[in-house]
């Protein structure tokens, strides 16, 4: 055998050996983002969930499931064609209630949205848009129930919703309070420029 078919087999071995050991480190590595991969996916509904609230808290309801919106508790007629059309009043086991409904700007003309929505308390309002202004009054046990805050103060309510309102759009909003006692079946909403009234507990 010559030389040189020596060396060509010498070279055409270390290029096989060298493709195995590549197609070998590539399948480890495929392997190992493959692993990641799914052990990430297995806790997105962890995840979601306790980003949920805080979704919800901040962005405008981010997160949160709203209910059947055929269902209507209450429409209250605001200033210049926006409605406040509460959908649902649900207490949790955790002794909140939470309010779910959405804005409607029934008219023709975008609707530039007051910052009285967010309440005139300063720790409340230097976060910026909110509904830290709602409030509900139990007139069965005569008390009255603010928006509940987390420990910075932000209000637990949609924020940063969008300002203007649109013409004909609607958005969707929640906000949530302490539950008042087993026994009250109703509680009035009131919010600036809104006409008060009542809705149904659930």
């Amino acid at each position: 055998m010559s030389m040189r078919l020596m060396r060509s087999i010498r070279r055409g071995g270390a290029a096989t050996v060298f493709a195995a050991a590549l197609a070998l480190s590539l399948s480890a590595c495929g392997g190992s983002g493959g692993t990641t991969k799914d052990s990430s996916s297995s806790s997105p509904s962890s995840a979601a969930s306790s980003g949920a609230v805080k979704d919800g808290a901040s962005k405008g309801g981010g997160g949160r499931t709203f209910p059947d919106k055929s269902k209507v508790l209450g429409t209250f007629k605001g200033p210049d064609g926006i409605d406040l059309i509460v959908h649902a009043a649900t207490r949790d086991s955790g002794g909140f209630l939470t309010v779910y409904g959405e804005f409607k700007n029934t008219s023709s003309e975008d609707y530039t949205v007051p910052i009285g929505w967010q309440g005139l308390e300063q720790s409340v309002a230097m976060h910026g848009r909110s509904l830290g202004a709602m409030t509900l009054v139990d007139s069965k046990e005569r008390k009255r129930y603010y928006v509940l805050r987390d420990s910075d103060d932000r209000p637990l309510t949609t924020t940063d919703y969008a300002d203007p309102l649109k013409a004909k759009a609607s958005m969707d909003v929640f906000a949530m309070f302490p539950a008042p006692p087993a026994s009250t079946t109703e509680v009035g909403i009131q919010f600036p420029g809104f006409a008060a009234g009542t809705i149904e507990v659930s």
